[in-house]
């Protein structure tokens, strides 16, 4: 279940962001800038904010081989579907939902890949030590 939360805060951040809809934080930037600076540059501060947070953790857990592992993984299933007729390659915006789907996927397997990886090893990540 845990897992299942991270991915999905990671799939609102993605979706929050940039999403094929009008409802997006870059499409509400971009015609409010002007006239609501303030709340604007907070939004877009808190949002690197969170970004950073995911990116880090999934960077420490798996790294950048292990995120183009995962990117690798799911790209092949979605040639597979695509190959197989289950997914049309022509339509433009289920391609960019399928991308930020595939992307909070990438975050939400990093975040969780010490817990995954302990679980199913028994082994667990020590990154700091605290010798006091």
């Amino acid at each position: 279940m845990s897992f299942v939360i991270r991915w999905l805060i990671a799939f609102v951040l993605l979706a929050a962001t940039w999403n094929p809809s009008e409802w997006n934080y870059s499409r509400w930037a971009l015609e409010n800038y002007q006239s609501q600076m303030p709340l604007t540059l907070l939004g877009g501060l808190v949002l690197l904010v969170v970004y950073i947070i995911y990116l880090r953790a999934t960077l420490r857990s798996i790294g950048p081989i292990g995120m183009a592992l995962v990117i690798a993984v799911f790209a092949a299933l979605i040639w597979v579907l695509v190959d197989w007729g289950w997914l049309e390659s022509g339509n433009s915006e289920v391609n960019q939902w399928l991308g930020i789907l595939l992307a909070s996927l990438v975050l939400g397997i990093g975040l969780s890949w010490s817990i995954l990886r302990r679980r199913i090893s028994g082994q667990v990540d020590i990154d700091d030590v605290d010798e006091g």
